[in-house]
């Protein structure tokens, strides 16, 4: 009888093959994509939360609690926390896994630390893939914590159906998270540790910012207050959520937003394979080095030596 394979195993919920398959994935084996493949047609049904904003907001702590409210609705959750890359090990420093230790005995969680290794934008590169697996794997709610870095996490608009964006009283200029875009990204905000002093001025400057913040639909992002520690507004927080799973379907902008994901993975794709064909076997051989020192000497420019490193790949 033929055993059955990584992907058999973690689209029937095996738990220790979903790691398996997962760690395939961030270490970019040849296998995975095989694996990839196979699971392709049992995606697209997980809803993807994506949870970012800067550094000290609760993140950790609030998507602890959200995962708590999404298992009390029966829903089966799964959590990708998007660590710091470690600069010893280059793995993750496992700082959110850590904090949300307590859903690990929960069958129906599922949590995953990732490293960014070196990826900008609070994601790290393989984050996509992961997510598949995990919706191949029966879990409805994913839920994908940036690394917190503050203002570069608007790659998390690409991955997920509803994002949110939390900041907290008393971190200085307490609407920095604005500044890069983040404004536009978010469905929904949060300004956690609301029983700060403080906390009902961002909300005020939030809402002022959102008025100046023109969209093309009808959607106003909320603002919920939470405190994460007590679990105080979550539940409303969830609700708020799903209200925005509603909107976006109706309106057809989840479509959209799915569609667009899936550009984006194909373009992914060919940046990785152009990579492997090109840019790795110059570097291998020599010619990359060897280009460089032409053009550093002005014997060429840079786009007759990428024109000639192109001729020699078709040879």
């Amino acid at each position: 009888m033929k055993s059955l394979s990584l992907a058999q195993k973690a689209r029937e919920g095996d738990r220790l093959s979903v790691a398996r398959l997962i760690t395939m994935v961030e270490n970019r084996q040849e296998e995975a994509e095989k694996e990839l493949a196979f699971l392709h047609s049992y995606t697209g049904k997980a809803k993807v939360i994506g949870v970012t904003g800067p550094p000290g907001a609760g993140k950790s702590t609030l998507t602890g609690k959200f995962v708590k409210q999404w298992r009390a609705l029966g829903k089966k959750v799964a959590v990708v926390a998007v660590d710091p890359t470690s600069p010893f090990t280059g793995g993750s420093l496992l700082g959110d896994r850590l904090r949300m230790s307590e859903l690990t005995t929960d069958p129906g969680v599922f949590i995953r630390s990732m490293s960014t290794r070196g990826s900008l934008g609070g994601l790290a590169a393989a984050t996509g893939d992961v997510i598949r697996v995990l919706d191949a794997a029966g879990y409805e709610i994913i839920i994908v914590e940036t690394v917190g870095v503050g203002q570069a996490e608007v790659d998390i608009m690409e991955i997920a159906d509803s994002v949110l964006v939390i900041t907290v009283p008393g971190l200085g200029d307490d609407i920095q998270i604005s500044k890069a875009g983040i404004m536009e990204i978010g469905d929904v905000f949060i300004v956690n540790k609301a029983d700060r002093h403080g906390a009902d001025q961002i909300v005020t400057a939030l809402d002022m910012m959102l008025d100046l913040n023109p969209t093309e639909n009808d959607w106003r992002p909320p603002i919920i207050k939470t405190v994460a520690t007590s679990g105080e507004g979550i539940e409303d927080l969830v609700k708020k959520v799903q209200e925005h799973f509603s909107y976006t379907e109706k309106a057809g902008l989840l479509e959209g937003r799915k569609m667009q994901r899936t550009k984006n993975e194909i373009v992914n794709i060919l940046k990785k394979r152009f990579e492997e064909t090109v840019i790795d076997p110059a570097e291998a051989e020599g010619a990359l080095d060897s280009y460089a020192k032409k053009v550093y000497e002005k014997e060429m420019d840079p786009y007759q030596a990428v024109d000639k490193i192109m001729k020699e790949k078709d040879r």
